[in-house]
């Protein structure tokens, strides 16, 4: 499941929630309680382990 980070426009909390991809969308803040969340874009991280092209074919 993907971990998604979202930010109050009213408040300016940030948290992190692991959804899956059919979940709706967060809209209520835990923090100060207003229907003002939204979804921010971020870099999705990622690890390549074991060999294979990157460990090889860059030579």
């Amino acid at each position: 499941m993907p971990i998604y980070e979202y930010r109050c426009e009213g408040c300016g909390h940030e948290l992190e929630v692991m959804q899956k991809f059919s979940d709706a969308a967060l809209v209520d803040c835990p923090a100060c309680g207003k229907a003002a969340l939204k979804k921010r874009v971020s870099a999705a991280g990622f690890q390549l382990k074991g060999s294979g092209w990157y460990a090889t074919d860059s030579k």
